[in-house]
């Protein structure tokens, strides 16, 4: 068997970030980092010191190196990001106080949509306990697509833990692509994140929980995460057992990502072999304190401030 070095590996797009607390309109600064979803899932398991690859192809312009040494800094093994002669994505988000949101993407032939099967190594894949893509991943080309399918069916082949995200967004994707991403993806699937505003009433037009988890579990999906943002909690399903843990906070400034920084954080604890329901407390911290900051990876927090609030019991 090949020895796991990684906890995690997940594959995806990585975009530049531009945020301010003010409306576009009214802002004369905008804060530079970075995001992407697959990369927020890693950065949150590396802050919570689990061992974190991340598969991307990196546009070779100007943000470049500031991506590079970012990421090097966070820890994350990037032997397999691939520098392509395409652009970086990036996006805008404001979260002015008392304001809707306001978010702008411009992601249209990106470097990562160049992400193909020629980027998916199986003994990379072998080396990690769990392989993490979304549908954002799979909408970004045919060829990332593909990608994922390959990484997901090497993983089940070789008992390495898969999860899925299908983060569905109107503003990247149609309703009938995300459910063919989803149908394509699931039966390699073991972990299954949906969020019951966007992925449920998307792909299953179901608005019952207990329906929405019988449908999977028939499926035959081993481990199931709902986000219930109405309910203000996850559920959480195994072997058709459901438990519910409530949001760490609700006084939150900025929910990009914490989706993604939740998921990041569920994963890391699986891996070091916490049950469902800690995975979901520890996940729910993780994005609660994500959420109180503005972006998407600038606010996830580290091990500390997530683990110390998980064993005090607060």
């Amino acid at each position: 068997m090949t020895e796991k070095i990684f906890d995690l590996i997940t594959i995806g797009e990585s975009l530049i970030e531009f945020s301010t607390n003010q409306k576009l309109k009214d802002a004369e600064c905008l804060h530079k980092y970075y995001g992407g979803d697959s990369l927020v899932v890693a950065v949150a398991a590396k802050r919570l010191k689990s061992n974190v690859g991340f598969i991307t192809c990196l546009g070779n312009d100007a943000f470049k190196d500031y991506m590079l040494s970012s990421w090097n800094n966070e820890g994350l093994d990037l032997k397999h990001v691939k520098v392509v002669d395409e652009k970086n994505g990036l996006y805008m988000v404001s979260r002015a106080p008392g304001e809707t949101k306001e978010f702008i993407y411009y992601r249209k032939k990106i470097a990562p949509a160049k992400l193909s099967i020629d980027d998916i190594y199986e003994d990379y894949i072998k080396s990690s306990k769990i392989v993490y893509a979304s549908g954002i991943t799979q909408s970004l080309s045919i060829a990332s697509r593909e990608a994922v399918k390959k990484a997901f069916s090497i993983a089940k082949e070789n008992g390495v833990i898969t999860a899925y995200d299908p983060n569905y967004s109107s503003l990247i994707e149609t309703v009938e692509d995300a459910k063919e991403y989803f149908e394509e993806i699931i039966p390699f699937t073991d972990i299954l994140f949906m969020s019951s505003k966007y992925d449920t009433k998307c792909i299953f037009e179901i608005d019952s929980i207990e329906n929405i988890m019988k449908n999977l579990a028939d499926m035959g999906l081993q481990t199931v995460v709902i986000k219930s943002a109405e309910n203000k909690g996850y559920y959480v399903s195994s072997q058709r057992n459901t438990s519910f843990v409530p949001f760490y906070t609700e006084n939150v400034v900025d929910t990009t990502s914490s989706g993604d920084a939740f998921n990041g954080a569920f994963l890391h604890a699986i891996a070091n072999s916490f049950t469902i329901v800690e995975a979901a407390k520890i996940a729910s911290i993780g994005a609660g304190l994500q959420a109180q900051g503005i972006g998407a990876i600038k606010s996830t927090p580290y091990y500390d401030e997530v683990y110390n609030i998980y064993k005090s019991g607060e």
